[in-house]
């Protein structure tokens, strides 16, 4: 009776299925800018003296000899940038998650920037220690709070700043 009346033949189980997969890809691709933004942000901050290293420049100098020796492959030139595509990348899939999660959430205010420092949190409380990297070993303040400080503008680009309006 639905299709007669005009409406498409497709179930709202499927319209939901879809809207999900677009907010999926939107908040990915948020996520990938979100990343972009916090290198801006760390090229500030490692400048001014107030980062010594950042995470990925740390992964990738102290750890993953699986990593390192790809990076050989790369002639010395493009290696940074590499690990600047590996961190967007990184910052894309964590967008995506951050898109799955239920609308009613994505949706508040605080969402975003509770988001970006929960992923901080669970790299500075759990990947770095399992990984052994150094700045998991020594506490600078002036670090953890310029890198939480670029996680919160990842979390603010992530959520956009503002609520979307409904389709």
């Amino acid at each position: 009776m639905g299709a007669a009346l005009g409406q498409d033949a497709t179930g709202p189980r499927e319209l939901d299925a879809t809207s999900r997969v677009g907010d999926v890809l939107h908040a990915g691709a948020r996520g990938a800018v979100g990343a972009m933004a916090m290198t801006g942000m760390r090229v500030i901050t490692t400048q001014i003296g107030l980062v010594e290293e950042t995470p990925p420049q740390a992964i990738a100098r102290q750890r993953s000899r699986g990593l390192r020796r790809l990076l050989r492959l790369a002639p010395r030139r493009q290696r940074r940038g590499l690990i600047e595509i590996a961190h967007w990348a990184f910052g894309a899939a964590g967008g995506a998650v951050f898109g799955a999660l239920p609308l009613g959430l994505r949706r508040r205010v605080w969402a975003g920037p509770v988001y970006g420092l929960a992923v901080w949190l669970g790299f500075e409380m759990g990947i770095a220690p399992v990984l052994g990297l150094s700045q998991a070993k020594r506490v600078r303040l002036v670090d953890r709070l310029a890198l939480a400080a670029d996680h919160l503008l990842y979390g603010l680009v992530l959520s956009e700043g503002r609520r979307r309006p409904r389709d």
